[in-house]
């Protein structure tokens, strides 16, 4: 007997038929479309809103704490400040809404310096993907969190007698329009989260900055009864247009001049932080 009769193959070679039909299935696979910055950013704010199902305690911040606010503020500073708690809750409602999101998008920075200093944002950067769309997607994420707050408000708000005279209308613009400028204020959290060390770090800076703002603004009285130069301060605060148009849109008085100062804060903020941001995030090493 030869060698080659003694020596038995390993495996058998595959048939033709194999082959050919491998071939088809590799040629006839098609390579799927790069996902593009719409379909990503969903994705991402989708990821966001998946946060919130597991942890459900983070919405105490807008739903909880606006509720015993708004009530404390109304009942302990309304006689005093209005003459009645009814009137001044005409006041205090539309700046209490703006006052409970802008203090909500604080958790924007803190949620984004955890994932960092996780390693998650360092896998996304790895994917073909539109490079913002992970910043983009948990802002719009965030947009619910918003909008839950404000519904909350406005719910109790008509609960303890406020009534709008701007009608649903403008009750619905108004709320539109903080969404809008809250996306753009959260651009400041999202630098801050990439640029402190631990997200105890950032809710420090965030508070630092955000109290100043708000209560220097016109949310709880008039700036009319403030001294010459702290009212100088608070009627070019972007918070002091704010609650002004959104107290116009709700009275259903005229609101062209706040509006268009808002959407000129929210442009300036997008373009100035949200810059600030990409830079460090394609920076990071």
């Amino acid at each position: 007997m030869s060698i080659e009769d003694r020596v038995s193959p390993t495996a058998a070679p595959p048939e033709p038929t194999d082959l050919d039909a491998l071939r088809t299935l590799i040629e006839g696979t098609r390579v799927p479309r790069r996902p593009g910055p719409v379909s990503t950013s969903l994705t991402f704010g989708w990821r966001a809103m998946l946060k919130i199902k597991h942890v459900p305690e983070q919405l105490f911040d807008v739903t909880v704490f606006p509720a015993i606010m708004t009530l404390m503020f109304t009942h302990l500073f309304g006689g005093a400040l209005a003459g009645s708690t009814e009137e001044y809750l005409q006041f205090l409602l539309p700046g209490m809404i703006v006052m409970s999101v802008m203090m909500t998008t604080m958790y924007t920075g803190t949620a984004l310096n955890i994932d960092v200093h996780k390693g998650i944002f360092d896998r996304f950067r790895t994917l073909p993907i539109w490079r913002p769309s992970a910043l983009v997607g948990a802002l719009l994420g965030d947009l619910a969190r918003y909008t839950m707050a404000s519904v909350v408000m406005v719910g109790l708000g008509l609960a303890m007698g406020y009534r709008p005279d701007g009608g649903a209308l403008g009750v619905l613009g108004a709320l539109g329009l903080l969404l809008v400028f809250s996306f753009s204020f959260s651009w400041i959290w999202t630098m801050f989260g990439l640029l402190m060390r631990s997200e105890k770090s950032v809710q420090s800076v965030s508070f630092a900055v955000v109290f100043p703002l708000v209560f220097t603004s016109n949310v709880f009285v008039d700036p009319d009864t403030m001294p010459g130069w702290l009212r100088a301060c608070v009627e070019v605060s972007p918070i002091t247009h704010m609650v002004d148009a959104e107290r116009a849109l709700m009275d259903g008085t005229s609101a062209a001049g706040p509006v268009g100062w808002v959407l000129l804060w929210s442009a300036a903020l997008t373009l100035v932080f949200g810059v600030a941001t990409m830079r460090l995030y394609n920076g990071r090493r």
